[in-house]
């Protein structure tokens, strides 16, 4: 760590934190800004910052990070304040304390910024430069640097988070960090491979070990060899193969259908869900000892609506892909699409997002996008957060019913599309599937939604 800067103290505060800053870092610089100015910091991730608490403190905080973003934050109080404490932690502050603050506390956030510090310096070799993950969030940017650490080992990683939350992205950035970044990726949704072609996917067949089989076929496993294999929704993998997997990822080697001997795999192995895989193994529909394999390191993905400062980022730079895909300019986010933007739930997390932003894209007239263009009024009124509560619930109703209903009224707002509507309500393909056959009134195929719309 290289400084400690000591923000907005008055100055007998301020000479009183420099001295017992002195007994417990002597070989630290400690400079104090009495008034608040952000760009006057010479500041990186190796930078230690005390804050005094304010009513602007929330502001400020955010100003620190946008200028040192791995920095390390420690807000300090007269009186403290639940909510603002709140709100600078979710920000991204390491602590909210009140003042005096003991030398034993000072040590422990001058050793907490120092290993903020190391790991921050060592995560950024390891990501050679990578940019695959979009994110301003200081959370989640951290979370990236902890990844970008384990990524060069062989162990396994389950992620978790809801759909549209960039697992997937989340997976390559890992193979990009390791030191398999130069051989082959191979991603496998297990969701949607039929139940009775999921061994032939994964561990592949010789001729003849089915009707049909005219030639022999490495699995994707074999594909990966060297590499890295993701498994996408995991827990829709049928049981049967569950164990079959649990035994690869044992000896590290595959048995091809009507193979006679077993093929040697070397495969960094990274699996995704969006449910809670604690409750699929209590109802019986995924196996412990697997998830025990798996979860040697694990990764929750917040949600977009937990890391707003991710919102805008990830529209613009969708629009830059689409400029780069139909060869035009992008269009700049008008004030009142960003207000918008900033203030809609994102139930589909980052796919929504992009699938918003490429319609956008596609109608937008002018050089500015405007809120028209978003077209999100339809999908808001199928957020809770837009209904009121006598709305969204009905004395009387029963649960069954409410999930119909609201798997009819999805379908429905998607146009008939299954694959989107399994998105949008945030369960696989299959699962919705099941859920319909289930029901006891059918639904119609999208061609015939269409053709009635």
């Amino acid at each position: 760590m290289k400084k400690i800067y000591l923000l907005g103290f008055p100055e007998a505060v301020a000479a009183e934190l420099s001295v017992q800053l002195g007994r417990v870092a002597s070989d630290l610089p400690v400079e104090s800004q009495e008034q608040f100015q952000v760009e006057q910091l010479q500041a990186d991730s190796e930078t230690l910052f005390f804050l005094m608490d304010s009513h602007l403190a929330n502001m400020q905080a955010k100003q620190v990070f946008q200028h040192a973003p791995m920095a390390t934050l420690v807000v300090l109080a007269d009186q403290m304040n639940a909510d603002r404490a709140s709100q600078l932690m979710s920000a991204g502050a390491t602590d909210y304390r009140a003042l005096p603050c003991a030398d034993e506390i000072l040590s422990i956030y001058i050793r907490k910024a120092q290993h903020q510090a190391d790991l921050s310096s060592q995560a950024s070799k390891q990501r050679k430069g990578t940019n695959i993950f979009v994110t301003r969030d200081i959370e989640t940017r951290r979370l990236l640097d902890q990844v970008a650490l384990v990524a060069p080992s062989r162990a396994s990683i389950l992620v978790l988070g809801e759909s549209g939350t960039g697992k997937e992205r989340l997976s390559q950035y890992v193979h990009q960090c390791s030191n398999r970044h130069d051989c082959t990726f191979v991603a496998v949704n297990c969701a949607a491979i039929p139940e009775g072609m999921i061994e032939a996917e994964l561990f592949g067949y010789e001729k003849g070990a089915f009707t049909g089989a005219t030639g022999s076929r490495p699995g994707k496993f074999e594909l990966a060899h060297g590499g890295t294999l993701l498994l996408d929704e995991i827990t829709e993998m049928p049981m049967h193969m569950q164990a079959k997997l649990l035994r690869v990822i044992q000896e590290g080697e595959v048995d091809r259908l009507g193979g006679r001997s077993p093929i040697k795999v070397d495969v960094r192995l990274i699996a995704t869900s969006n449910r809670n895989i604690e409750e699929a193994i209590n109802e019986g529909v995924f196996r412990q000892d697997l998830y025990y394999r798996l979860n040697v390191v694990t990764v929750s993905l917040p949600p977009l609506r937990n890391r707003p400062d991710d919102i805008i980022p990830l529209a613009e730079h969708f629009l830059q892909r689409f400029s780069e895909m139909y060869g035009k300019p992008a269009p700049a986010i008008s004030e009142a699409c960003v207000e918008y933007l900033q203030h809609y739930n994102w139930p589909g997390n980052a796919r929504e997002i992009e699938n918003c932003m490429h319609r956008a894209f596609l109608i937008c007239a002018g050089d500015q996008l405007q809120v028209e263009y978003l077209n999100l009024e339809a999908a808001s009124k199928l957020l809770p957060s837009e209904r009121s509560e006598e709305h969204a619930i009905k004395a009387g109703v029963s649960i069954r019913d409410m999930e119909q209903a609201l798997i009819k009224q999805t379908i429905k707002h998607v146009k008939g599309n299954r694959t989107e509507a399994a998105k949008l309500l945030g369960i696989s393909i299959r699962t919705l599937r099941n859920k319909l056959r289930d029901m006891d009134t059918g639904m119609p195929l999208a061609q015939d939604m269409v053709s009635s719309a």
